[in-house]
């Protein structure tokens, strides 16, 4: 019998999760799902966007994507993925949705 996967999150992905929410954004956690769902689906100004959460206070090499990561960044057919490795990069991370967002007409939603 095979056990479910347990996830393995990062130090700082409640951090993270966190600062999106803090910002008026939606979080849908879904780390623990089977797949290749990545860390988090964030919700901002009628925008959704896939977020990979790294520890920024790690080595480059030790918050490199694994490789199912990057296999499902390559195969993702709507709008790319991204990492996000400090609470900072992802306050960079709405106000340049947000600011997507007013360009096409969304942020009156």
């Amino acid at each position: 019998m095979t056990r479910p996967r347990v996830p393995k999150r990062d130090r700082n992905h409640a951090e993270v999760a966190r600062a999106f929410t803090s910002m008026g954004c939606t979080v849908l956690d879904v780390s623990s799902l089977p797949g290749e769902a990545l860390d988090l689906l964030v919700g901002c100004a009628g925008i959704d966007q896939r977020v990979e959460c790294k520890d920024g206070g790690l080595s480059p090499s030790r918050r490199a994507l694994t490789d199912s990561e990057a296999r499902t960044f390559r195969a993702w057919r709507g709008r790319p993925p991204v990492v996000v490795t400090s609470t900072d990069e992802a306050i960079r991370l709405v106000y340049a949705l947000r600011a997507e967002a007013h360009k096409r007409g969304l942020d009156k939603c």
